[in-house]
């Protein structure tokens, strides 16, 4: 009995100390270079074990369901809002993030997380328009506005060539632009009045879709898509790999446009909050800020990582625009159980047309 119980103890131990090396990271896909992952964990000593969500709602449902066991969690800032709400976070030791001096003011402060008490942002994306250089050159059609993915006149020149994102919030957001309203506009006649540009333009699109318009892009078969500004890099990096004689280009509205800002947070449940804010500082330093960057042309919160950053993405207006464009980019605000029932419901009847 002894000798059972001394080895019950002796793989408890193991078990523990294994628990402790172990930093457990929440994360979108392809959302951190490989390298960076190895420096951190010969830096800390430690395991980096990464799991995956394809979208907020998904992250949000599972911590609701009662998911434990994750360390960092990297929401947008309305996910960001629903979990201070809950509070499922832990606040920030800033004692522990010398680094966060790094991070360029403008993107610090926000309405999801004032003073941010438990959240430092990581990378960005911006809702814009990817476009075929060589076909939008051909047939005239300036991918400046957003008129190109709502006005009947000229998506007549494209039909079936374009597509959307299949996301309400996103959609609905790029309608109310091109409306001259703000895409956090809560006006239920305002509501209706995109929903009816959106209908108006439905029979011009080639589909709604969020997850198979980089190859759709990179090979030609759509010359316009409604989608996130490091999507449509990675299409121009791919229709290059490909040998295409077109490239692959942003196009930012000057109604302008939704900018999406993930954050790292760590959870209240946390096993290891000092790795958590070890790991934090460490993605804080420029350089390993800038690998994100370099990886999947996201935009980068990090003033340090600027010299880092591969002159074609660092140049991009897009990506990083200037303070005019940025002066026109809105990050979404989280709706209440009303407002959500209400865009439900307009969903719901944009599909069914």
């Amino acid at each position: 009995m002894k000798k059972l119980l001394a080895i019950a103890s002796l793989l408890l131990a193991s078990f523990s100390a294994h628990a402790a090396d172990e930093l457990r990271l929440y994360n979108w896909n392809n959302y951190i270079a490989p390298e960076t992952v190895q420096r951190f964990e010969a830096f800390c000593k430690c395991k980096v074990v990464q799991t995956y969500y394809g979208d907020n709602e998904e992250m949000l449902a599972k911590l609701a369901a009662g998911a434990k066991g994750y360390d960092i969690i990297v929401p947008t800032g309305n996910a960001l809002d629903a979990l201070i709400k809950q509070q499922a976070l832990l606040p920030l030791d800033k004692s522990q993030l010398p680094n966060l001096k790094n991070v360029n003011p403008a993107y610090l402060n926000t309405d999801f997380d004032k003073g941010n008490k438990y959240s430092v942002p990581y990378a960005y994306t911006v809702t814009v328009m990817g476009y075929n250089d060589q076909k939008m050159k051909e047939l005239g059609i300036a991918v400046d506005s957003w008129a190109a993915i709502f006005d009947p006149k000229i998506l007549a020149k494209i039909k079936g060539k374009v597509t959307v994102l299949d996301s309400a919030n996103e959609l609905m957001a790029a309608a109310l632009k091109y409306l001259g309203y703000s895409a956090n506009d809560t006006d239920e006649q305002h509501w209706q009045q995109a929903k009816d540009v959106i209908i108006k333009a439905k029979p011009y699109w080639a589909a709604f879709n969020g997850s198979s318009y980089i190859k759709e892009l990179t090979v030609g078969n759509i010359w316009l898509a409604h989608g996130y500004s490091n999507d449509i890099f990675q299409a121009d990096v791919d229709a290059q790999k490909a040998g295409r004689k077109f490239h692959i280009r942003h196009g930012m509205p000057k109604e302008g446009a939704v900018l999406a800002l993930d954050s790292m947070v760590i959870h209240k449940a946390a096993p290891r909050p000092d790795l958590a804010l070890k790991f934090i500082n460490f993605m804080l330093d420029g350089k390993n800020a800038a690998e994100l960057s370099n990886l999947i042309g996201s935009g980068n919160p990090n003033a340090d990582a600027a010299k880092y950053i591969k002159p074609e993405i660092a140049n991009n207006p897009v990506i990083f625009p200037d303070k005019a464009g940025f002066a026109k980019l809105e990050m979404l605000k989280d709706l209440n159980s009303k407002q959500r029932r209400a865009i439900n419901r307009i969903w719901t009847e944009i599909r069914a047309r």
